[in-house]
């Protein structure tokens, strides 16, 4: 199997390349495939003799996007349903990676693949407009919504929390949003299995979530990372209301995983697993 993977040193990009095993990837990285420009970006789908299209690139500054919705739009969205038309052109499967953020965060049950939309701010809309651009393209695809992304790369909130909690006795972090710790290396393993199977079958098309469990709080989430590395500080937990952002948070990032599972054999993984695998990269891991 090959693949064409968009996205070379994000999160994920740089996850399915460690984890690729046999799979062949063909990456395209920003400097060739920039997404504000989507004419190229389909090019390389038009071109490409992979099997199957995964991107792995999204406009995530979620503050940001408020005040540049425009390009967050393009790289969420109009880039994207290109890549999905050029792939429909040719029957490739493509595997679109989106965000618990197309919900508005109402609630404390988990949000089933089906359940109305209703995002709360730029990030979110322009997502869910890159789910619509790429179901309208007509060709085999699976969008997987995810959440809380978090690896040894990049910026995250398990490498922010080192960090703070090494110089700060006392952090303050918002206890009333919930959901799911994902890890970028869980998201890769399911992106590649998914492909083969799409591959293979592409009556298995659809919108799936894929997040880590058990769902828990940043401020519980930051103390297991704390535990893990050795860290700490006091977290004293505080309302979203105390700590004020450009954009909305959603209150409720579950997701119901049951689908995935079910169609897929994809079971929803244990983020504490995958945070010590993290910490362990990152030598951070005491326990």
């Amino acid at each position: 199997m090959k693949l064409l993977v968009f996205g070379e040193i994000g999160q994920l990009g740089q996850e399915l390349q460690r984890r690729a095993g046999d799979v062949t990837l063909e990456v395209r990285g920003l400097e060739e495939a920039d997404f504000t420009d989507p004419a190229t970006c389909a090019g390389f789908v038009d071109r490409t003799d992979a099997d199957a299209v995964i991107n792995a690139v999204a406009y995530t500054a979620v503050d940001r996007a408020e005040e540049d919705e425009e390009v967050a739009l393009m790289v969420n969205a109009t880039t994207p349903a290109a890549l999905a038309r050029a792939a429909a052109a040719r029957g490739l499967p493509l595997i679109q990676v989106s965000t618990d953020y197309v919900f508005d965060g109402a609630g404390d049950t988990p949000f089933a693949v089906d359940h109305p939309t209703g995002p709360l701010g730029a990030y979110g809309r322009t997502k869910l407009a890159g789910e619509e651009g790429v179901i309208a393209a007509g060709g085999p695809h699976a969008i997987l919504r995810t959440s809380w992304v978090v690896s040894s790369h990049g910026n995250n909130f398990v490498k922010t929390m080192l960090r703070l909690g090494a110089e700060r006795d006392r952090l303050t972090i918002v206890a009333d949003q919930v959901g799911g710790p994902t890890c970028a290396a869980d998201i890769a393993d399911a992106c590649l299995s998914i492909a083969a199977q799409l591959i293979a079958d592409p009556a298995k098309s659809g919108t799936y979530h894929f997040t880590g469990g058990p769902d828990v709080s940043w401020a519980d989430f930051a103390r297991e990372i704390f535990r893990l590395s050795g860290l700490s500080p006091e977290v004293a937990d505080i309302p979203t209301s105390d700590y004020p952002t450009p954009a909305q948070r959603p209150l409720n990032s579950r997701l119901d995983n049951s689908l995935t599972e079910t169609t897929f054999g994809i079971p929803r993984p244990d983020w504490r697993k995958g945070l010590r695998d993290i910490l362990q990269d990152l030598g951070a891991l005491s326990t």
